[in-house]
């Protein structure tokens, strides 16, 4: 039996009060500098899964572009920054296409990518403070193709396991349509992850020796 709106809507605000927690944890440090960049990627996620969004059959899922955002902005940022640019502006997509349910699990899933882009990124590659011309260019190009696709590699696996339980327990889906739906998920998201992947690094690449030379990173990265 599917869950009602109403539940689904105070799921939904649990899930953004924990994600708060989160940040406040962490202690992310934020600027207007990069609460402004924020606002711009989560727009720009919005947009390109809003309009140039093509969905799948009557699956729930779609081919878009919109993850590209959440990977730039914890490339260009941090974890945290890009996390919420991707959850705020693609759960905001569903929310205003009147579906709390799917916007609970797309915020769960976008903060994740975020988060561990940025962790791959900073803590693994150490991309903050790598020099491009220094490493050379293959080793900065791998570290910013590997950073931006780990986030978006885990939600291949992490989508349709989570849409499943969503389509399980929240919307009341038989076991066999549960599980169809999150094999044709696991597809799409997969295709999803390589072009996002492209388009974050082709992106990252062009704009952030611009960003970085009109000083809108804050403390940003030192890498050429």
């Amino acid at each position: 039996m599917p869950v009602s709106n109403s539940v689904l809507w105070l799921l939904l605000f649990v899930v953004i009060v924990a994600a708060v927690l989160f940040v406040a944890v962490t202690r992310t440090r934020f600027t207007t500098q990069k609460l402004a960049l924020i606002g711009v990627m989560a727009a720009l996620s919005f947009v390109a899964y809003e309009f140039f969004r093509i969905p799948f059959l009557n699956s729930g899922s779609s081919f878009h572009l919109g993850n590209t955002f959440t990977a730039l902005t914890a490339l260009l940022l941090d974890g945290v920054s890009g996390g919420l640019a991707g959850a705020f502006g693609l759960a905001l997509a569903d929310v205003v296409a009147g579906d709390p349910g799917y916007a609970v699990t797309t915020f769960l899933l976008k903060f994740l990518i975020g988060i561990v882009c940025g962790t791959v990124a900073d803590k693994v590659f150490h991309l903050h403070g790598m020099d491009a011309q220094h490493a050379g260019r293959a080793k900065y190009l791998t570290a910013v193709t590997a950073s931006a696709f780990s986030g978006l590699l885990v939600n291949v696996f992490a989508d349709p396991f989570l849409g499943y339980f969503r389509n399980r327990y929240l919307f009341g889906q038989p076991v066999e349509l549960a599980g169809a739906m999150a094999g044709i998920a696991s597809g799409v998201t997969l295709a999803n992850s390589v072009v996002s992947t492209v388009c974050a690094v082709a992106l990252y690449l062009a704009l952030y020796p611009a960003l970085k030379k009109a000083r809108l990173l804050p403390g940003a990265r030192t890498a050429h």
